[in-house]
């Protein structure tokens, strides 16, 4: 059961997550329930020795097995369509943040509020505390309120880079000389980490991101001690 965890999506923190996992899943019971059937026909196919040399076609198969995968590929694709649109629908933020890619660590700017932007770097392993995770923890997180739309507007200066939150279904190319903007809504209090899903160079790996999702109230606090 350990092993088979390990493949799973992270625990989701925002609706869009939620929608998405719920999609996935769903997708995949549909294509095991089709490579079981085709599975099967095949081998009664194969290990049957009737024929009918009589048989020349038949209609009324031809029409269900058009009409069939059509109304299945009508299934998937509806609900994919609203996923698709919800996340780049363009919503009211409450806080809206800048994250820059470098080579090979962060920049984040909170850009509705003056001097608040800092440097998150990569843990060194001998400063990583025992409930940190190794190469995923930074020396600065990322402190944004729960229960708030969040804007963030992600670019590079050097090369490109990929700003990627598995948990909270976000994945925004960082590319220079561009801004790409995302939203996402955090459900409850917590640390998500994500990682530069873009092959940026020989430090692509070591550049990890962290947010703590925190209450208002303790928002406004490290507001006022920023």
């Amino acid at each position: 059961m350990a092993k088979w965890s390990q493949i799973n999506f992270q625990d989701p923190n925002s609706p869009i997550m939620e929608q998405m996992i719920f999609f996935h899943d769903n997708t995949m019971i549909i294509l095991i329930i089709i490579t079981c059937l085709i599975a099967w026909i095949m081998i009664k196919m194969l290990i049957n020795k009737k024929i009918n040399r009589f048989l020349l076609e038949n209609q009324i198969i031809e029409i269900f097995w058009t009409i069939i995968p059509a109304m299945i590929l009508i299934l998937i694709a509806l609900p994919s369509l609203s996923i698709l649109y919800m996340m780049d629908e363009t919503k009211n933020p409450s806080v809206t943040i800048k994250a820059i890619g470098h080579q090979w660590y962060w920049t984040y700017e909170y850009s509705d509020f003056k001097n608040i932007e800092f440097e998150s770097y990569m843990k060194p392993t001998e400063e990583i505390m025992k409930n940190e995770f190794r190469l995923l923890e930074t020396d600065n997180r990322i402190i944004l309120p729960m229960n708030n739309q969040i804007r963030i507007i992600v670019t590079a200066t050097d090369v490109l880079h990929s700003w990627t939150i598995p948990s909270l279904g976000v994945k925004i190319d960082a590319i220079p000389g561009r801004l790409n903007q995302g939203f996402f809504y955090m459900n409850r209090p917590g640390i998500m980490y994500g990682q530069c899903s873009e092959i940026c160079g020989a430090n692509h790996s070591f550049m990890p991101i962290t947010i703590e999702s925190v209450t208002t109230k303790k928002f406004m606090e490290w507001l006022k001690n920023s």
